[in-house]
């Protein structure tokens, strides 16, 4: 196992700056993933930890050896592109076998750590095949099994699921992360896909425009984001605006439109300052819906449509006094609420108000 760690690393591609002055830091034996969105720096800042791209300025370090004008073969790092990148004419054992080859491995020992790579994807029946005879998720697996079987010091992955159907993207998530955990891999991974991220990094790194917005674990992220970027790219919000009005006892009590609510502070929990300009961030889930008002956290209104999904229904709550803010991607006036065990359904204009309301936990008050 090994750390990975970067300090101001800097790459340009002519007038666009993929990553500008970069930290970050990968423990030892972590399954670390980059997520951000399309043309944020996470592909050029897996390749530059590959060798594949040379940052202009900054340090690259695989433990206490720094690598950044290392060539990529002598950094002996994994690596597994979107594309499986088997070769057509060669058999599994062949493909999985060809890095041994390149590093003059003797053949016998390169025998048995192909079959020990196989076993360790549940591929070893399938040695002799070429790829072409293979499943999606088979040649990921053999894809997978070529980049341990050189026994790299960290395994870098660059969206390698992206290629594969619904159902085995599902299967091969839990897959990756038993693979590398058995091997006690050092691990980053590229990905898009937030869902993916939630469900497998032990911690991730959001990025935007070539910086780090967030690191850490994938609750922490999605519970506590430190910005609106992030709440908005890591699942669905709510966003509604308002006003700091009272500070204590790490609580913030806004005034918005939609009534008094009472929150925790964003992120690292710096506090506003009373008056202060806030965006709240609630996701849907948290929301409940109740015929009763409380005195903060309660929002009256009417659910002006829903989507009955059979153990969740995804309802827009039309708020009865000013309006909300903007809530995610339903537009102006509106709420998206997740209710699970679904009992409630659109009503119409004239029907008994209902109530939304939330736990002062789960309302994140972010800088406006």
């Amino acid at each position: 196992m090994v750390s990975i760690r970067t300090s101001s690393l800097t790459k340009r591609f002519g007038a666009v700056v993929a990553l500008s002055q970069l930290d970050l830091e990968i423990k030892p034996g972590e399954l670390f993933f980059l997520l951000g969105p399309s043309g944020c720096g996470k592909t050029t800042l897996l390749r530059s930890l590959a060798g594949f791209v040379m940052p202009d300025a900054g340090s690259i370090f695989f433990g206490d050896d720094e690598v950044t004008r290392l060539e990529p073969h002598r950094r002996n790092t994994g690596m597994m592109f979107q594309s499986y990148a088997l070769w057509p004419h060669m058999t599994v054992a062949e493909n999985v076998a060809f890095g041994l080859g390149e590093r003059r491995v003797p053949r016998a020992e390169s025998r048995r750590r192909v079959a020990e790579a196989l076993e360790s994807v549940r591929m070893a029946e399938h040695a002799g095949r070429s790829p072409n005879q293979l499943s999606g998720g088979q040649q990921q697996r053999v894809a997978l099994a070529r980049a341990l079987v050189i026994r790299p010091r960290c395994l870098l992955l660059d969206e390698p699921l992206s290629n594969l159907d619904a159902k085995l993207r599902l299967e091969m998530r839990s897959e990756i992360r038993r693979v590398c955990k058995e091997f006690h891999l050092t691990t980053v991974y590229v990905t898009h896909d937030q869902k993916e991220a939630l469900s497998v990094a032990d911690r991730m790194a959001v990025l935007e425009a070539g910086r780090v917005l967030q690191t850490g674990a994938p609750r922490e992220i999605y519970r506590r984001p430190v910005s609106r970027t992030v709440a908005d790219f890591i699942g669905e919000t709510n966003f509604i605006a308002g006003e700091a009005v009272g500070v204590g006892d790490g609580r913030v009590l806004v005034a918005t439109p939609a009534g008094r609510f009472e929150g925790v502070p964003g992120g690292a929990g710096k506090l506003p300052a009373p008056g202060a300009r806030v965006t709240l961030s609630i996701r849907p889930e948290c929301w409940r819906l109740e015929h009763g008002p409380r005195e903060v956290n309660s929002v009256p209104g009417r659910i002006g449509g829903s989507v009955y999904l059979g153990e969740v229904a995804q309802h827009d709550f039309v708020p009865s006094r000013g309006g909300g803010g903007e809530a995610g991607k339903v537009g102006a006036g509106t709420l998206k609420v997740l209710e699970t065990n679904p009992r409630f359904t659109a009503q119409p204009a004239d029907g008994p108000e209902l109530h939304a309301a939330v736990d002062a936990g789960d309302v994140v008050v972010l800088e406006a």
